[in-house]
């Protein structure tokens, strides 16, 4: 089964608006690059979590779990909501939209690209 996703592109910029382009989103693209960070938001992306949930499904110490929650809350990727004395992670979906649409940009500048991300 194929599904297929309407995706609201960001306006090709101008040449002398890349490099800020560039600036803006490399932190956010950098604290998805790291595979544990990037399985953290993949865990939250089913559901909020709690760091014990997060050390239970990844098998990771709390330590690091936290290590990696940082840049993620830092770049606004995670929101934090405090309960009872845990703390509960979610998902923020606008801030992990502009990356997205960023890179689908840069993809429908190809005509493969244009299909995988444009289709009707």
């Amino acid at each position: 089964m194929t599904r297929t996703m309407d995706v609201a592109l960001l306006p090709h910029s101008p040449v002398e608006t890349a490099r800020l382009d560039a600036e803006r989103l490399a932190p956010l693209l950098k604290a998805l690059g790291d595979p544990t960070r990037l399985h953290l938001v993949l865990l939250l992306a089913q559901q909020p979590h709690t760091v014990r949930e997060l050390t239970d499904a990844t098998g990771l110490s709390q330590t690091l779990v936290s290590h990696h929650l940082a840049p993620l809350r830092d770049q606004g990727l995670v929101t934090v909501t405090p309960r009872g004395r845990s703390n509960v992670y979610s998902l923020c979906c606008e801030a992990l939209g502009e990356p997205v649409r960023a890179l689908a940009t840069v993809a429908s500048t190809t005509p493969a690209g244009q299909d995988a991300c444009c289709r009707p």
